[in-house]
């Protein structure tokens, strides 16, 4: 059996694993972004960030579900970028993901089944092997996306964060409430 989402198929699986989700802890390049970095010739770095996964996120939060993010890379805008969103649990510069994971279970005293990760690269999967919903984005790694319960049909930084999102509220019955609509 599965289930019917706006990007395609479910597998009830999935759909069971996305019900019990209350914190989505996300990788950044790659995932908020499309993984390229734009370097300007005084050194700084831009990223280039889409507008629904930034919708998917404060739905989200609107909800009650928990975001975080974990990322290898450290930069002002990152900070700013989250901040903006609503997410106040950000670690960066983080080479061993588990670490703030571990952390994150602990302060939210959740099981691992209660989280979800997106994620593109290798770096993702120590994370992604501990968690209910390991998710990988369309455009990721192949070794990463044969070893998560899913991939999304978006690619990172064009609305991957929000196919999870729109999933997430689904199979809880949240995603009315988190657009204030009736659909």
């Amino acid at each position: 059996m599965s289930h019917q989402g706006f990007y395609g198929p479910i597998s009830e699986d999935n759909w069971q694993r996305a019900a019990k989700i209350k914190l989505l802890i996300c990788d950044v390049d790659g995932v908020f972004s499309d993984g390229r970095i734009y370097m300007s010739n005084s050194g700084e770095e831009l990223k280039a960030f889409h507008t629904r996964d930034g919708y998917g996120v404060r739905s989200l939060l609107s909800c009650g579900i928990q975001v975080a993010v974990i990322t290898g890379r450290k930069s002002q805008i990152v900070e700013n970028r989250m901040t903006a969103l609503g997410v106040d649990k950000i670690y960066q510069g983080i080479d061993n993901k588990l670490e703030p994971y571990e952390a994150l279970l602990k302060h939210y005293d959740l099981k691992p089944e209660q989280v979800a990760y997106i994620g593109d690269d290798i770096v993702d999967l120590p994370v992604m092997k501990q968690v209910g919903l390991a998710v990988c984005v369309a455009d990721g790694h192949p070794w990463v996306r044969q070893h998560c319960h899913m991939v999304t049909q978006i690619a990172g930084g064009h609305g991957a964060l929000r196919e999870l999102a729109d999933l997430i509220l689904l199979s809880q019955d949240k995603f009315e409430n988190a657009h204030g609509m009736s659909i």
